[in-house]
């Protein structure tokens, strides 16, 4: 134990120093501190644990309709950045860029693509929202497909394509355009050519494939360094060198684990160096696996999992997706998700992270919103969210409470304002213009759209606008959330009536920590449906009904989040260290016996947390 303290006060100490502020927000909000990864955690300069909850921005950089950004324009960014602190309170987005928009020609990187790249950045860090930049690519390029195409993709410019002189492409019998990573010769060639950085003739001479993807990426993170503001550039938290990585096709005797250690790590390593170059180098790189290997659809599943290569320790991020394939399919899976249905899938992304040395993020995740099984979308959203939140499953939640463990960061697939409202011809076809759903393979994820000029969701609102600990004066021993969405999956216990009574049929949180001494308070999201009057705080640190606002001295108070005015969170304040504190949070409408609700609660704690 003595070991592990060590190591984790050395860990901090690598934490960037304390930014200077003004005295008055110096000592009440805490929301420009820089982040880093420090004791298997993301850690602020004030030494709290801190939690990512966010979406995917957006679907819309994969097309050609707004030349691969995510927004249209940057009053359309500054909106959904608003609206997305609104409706849901999101601290944090994972913003797509696209190879082919950042270098059109070999050698030459379009800055006016950027310039919009770091405005539409600004909009979101603006609104206090951090932001982790994600080189994306599916299928490896839309280049590769034919005109008259039933598939599309996105990632690398056209020149790198016709230098490759691939097949023609053809999935066969494909059911799911994510079939065409193992069926389709074009896309398997070429991701096959950049991981073995495949030399071509291009008309700025003779270029290796990889090594152009890396020099891009430098001149965008070198762009972005010196095109954002400070502020800004602090917010940002890193970088996903590359979506969803696979061989294509393995050499002879390779698997999945031998071609993560012997071609992936090796390019993370080189991209890692790239990003310090950058003057990036206090900045996490979110690396992800082979994306098959937590497929939960047997036959499409390979192993991976980075179980070959070095602990990643704290300047790595392990970074991994996550979708109920066979929900999706309706046919492998033809009922809904139920309580506890993706522990073990996210249980198993926790596990990896700390075995590699670092904390993990699920960086995709989601369900079809529309079309032939979007009427499970509830319950897999709500199973999702569930187990981002905790290790354990709610039926056993209240038993198994010292298992729980901390809160996922995550970013949901996605945020797309034009959803239903595109106009993106596919493979560049004037005779195949999509403007349904997302406008990419058939694809309906938005969780929101655009109604009569509002911002309106897709889904239950419960379901995304959730209670989570944004900060965390210590590490997070126990969290679960009952959204009461899809029925009540986390009940109360019989055992503790007074508590029952107090929730009645509302919303509630329960969170446990052990506190690390930090003056700055632990903060959780309250959700829209969790007002200053109508919210119920049961602690041992003190009890409160109709919250009052934070002033810097009481133990439970509410305050206002950054950004979007009358998005609020709940401030607990305690300095001591090594202790174990709970707290209940409710918008529930019974009658609130506090006193008797606590003395159950701390019965309970004693028990659960010897």
């Amino acid at each position: 134990m003595k070991r592990i303290a060590v190591l984790l006060l050395a860990s901090l100490l690598l934490l960037p120093a304390p930014l200077r502020v003004s005295a008055a927000r110096e000592q009440f909000w805490f929301d420009n501190a820089s982040v880093a990864v420090a004791g298997g955690a993301f850690r602020d300069e004030h030494r709290r644990e801190v939690v990512f909850r966010g979406f995917n921005v957006s679907g819309e950089a994969k097309l050609a309709e707004f030349r691969g950004l995510p927004f249209a324009t940057v009053t359309d960014a500054r909106s959904s950045a608003a609206s997305m602190r609104r409706l849901t309170g999101a601290n944090a987005v994972r913003f797509l860029v696209t190879w082919a928009w950042v270098e059109p020609e070999p050698r030459k990187i379009d800055h006016r693509y950027l310039t919009a790249v770091a405005e539409q950045i600004a909009a979101f860090t603006d609104q206090g929202i951090r932001v982790y930049v994600d080189f994306h690519q599916d299928l490896y390029s839309r280049y590769l497909f034919n005109r008259d195409s039933w598939y599309t993709g996105d990632g690398a410019p056209e020149w790198v394509v016709r230098a490759g002189n691939y097949p023609r492409e053809s999935c066969g019998l494909c059911f799911h355009w994510g079939q065409n990573m193992k069926n389709n010769q074009a896309v398997t060639s070429a991701v096959y050519d950049f991981w073995h950085n495949r030399e071509v003739t291009t008309p700025a001479g003779p270029i290796k494939i990889q090594d152009e993807f890396l020099y891009q990426a430098s001149e965008t993170m070198r762009f972005l360094k010196e095109n954002l503001s400070p502020n800004a550039f602090r917010m940002i938290l890193g970088v996903d060198p590359l979506n969803e990585p696979y061989a294509g096709r393995y050499d002879t005797g390779q698997n999945g684990p031998a071609w993560e250690r012997d071609l992936l790590w090796p390019f993370y390593q080189q991209f890692r160096q790239r990003m310090d170059q950058a003057g990036w180098a206090d900045k996490a790189a979110f690396v992800e696996p082979l994306v098959f290997w937590n497929q939960n659809v047997e036959f499409f599943a390979e192993p991976g999992g980075l179980t070959a290569v070095p602990a990643l320790g704290s300047r790595f991020v392990f970074n991994s997706h996550f979708y109920d394939g066979k929900a999706q399919s309706g046919v492998l899976k033809p009922g809904k998700a139920n309580d506890g249905e993706y522990t073990a899938d996210f249980n198993r992304i926790r596990d990896r992270a700390k075995d590699l040395g670092t904390t993990g993020i699920v960086s995709e995740f989601g369900h079809p919103v529309a079309g032939f099984t979007s009427d499970k979308a509830p319950t897999v959203l709500k199973a999702m969210y569930q187990a981002l939140d905790s290790r354990v499953k709610g039926a056993n939640w209240w038993s198994g409470a010292a298992e729980s463990g901390h809160a996922l960061s995550a970013s949901q697939w996605h945020w797309d304002i034009y959803y239903d409202r595109h106009r993106e011809l596919m493979n560049d076809n004037p005779d195949k213009v999509q403007t349904e759903g997302d406008a990419m393979n058939g694809e309906h994820f938005s969780a929101v759209r655009l109604s009569n000029g509002s911002f309106v969701t897709t889904v239950d609102s419960r379901l995304i606008d959730r209670l989570f600990p944004r900060a965390v004066a210590g590490d997070t021993l126990a969290f679960g959330y009952e959204d009461r969405s899809v029925g009540t999956w986390n009940p109360v216990p019989a055992t503790m009536p007074t508590v029952r009574q107090l929730v009645g049929t509302g919303q509630y949180a329960m969170f446990v920590w052990r506190s690390n001494g930090s003056e700055a308070p632990t903060e959780l999201h309250l959700p829209a449906s969790f007002g200053q009057q109508n919210t119920t705080v049961v602690s041992d640190l003190g009890s409160a009904t109709g919250l009052p606002p934070y002033t810097g001295t009481q133990p439970v108070a509410i305050a206002p989040e950054p950004g979007e005015p009358g998005v609020n969170r709940l401030m607990l304040s305690s300095s001591d260290t090594g202790r174990v504190h709970f707290a209940l949070v409710t918008n529930g409408s019974g009658t609130p016996p506090t006193e008797s609700a606590r003395a159950e609660l701390a019965s309970w704690m004693a028990e659960t947390f010897h």
